[in-house]
């Protein structure tokens, strides 16, 4: 029996995907998943930060198959690593297809996010309590 794969990390966004968000041909468009992505990882880097976060780099992305119209997109992220002032961000995403209980892997990306002082200088990261 194969293996079922599952995706790793913690649920952090949940969002649908809405007709406003594609092309003319019904798929999702890239950028509008890319942002949500970011927007995850600011959520799950803020809350380790305990603060203020920005994105300073994405690592390679690249798409498996297409988010469609009426799609919930599910994303996941685990930290990977916490630096000095960075917190990296492992990314999947997957879309929960329309009116089905099947999930599907649609792309992943690493995130290094920078957490920020009151003045937007690079801060160190709080250890976990």
């Amino acid at each position: 029996m194969p293996e079922t794969i599952r995706p790793k990390g913690e649920l952090t966004l949940r969002t649908l995907a809405m007709p406003g968000d594609a092309n003319a041909a019904g798929d999702i468009f890239g950028g509008w998943v890319m942002a949500q992505m970011d927007l995850a990882c600011g959520i799950r880097a803020a809350e380790r930060a305990k603060g203020r976060v920005v994105t300073a780099a994405v690592k390679e992305m690249a798409f498996a198959m297409p988010v469609k119209i009426g799609d919930t997109l599910c994303i996941y992220s685990d930290i990977q690593a916490v630096g000095r002032t960075s917190i990296t961000l492992n990314i999947e995403v997957w879309a929960q297809r329309y009116l089905s209980d099947r999930m599907e892997k649609v792309t992943n990306a690493i995130f290094i996010m920078v957490a920020l002082d009151k003045d937007g200088k690079p801060t160190p990261v709080p250890p976990e309590a």
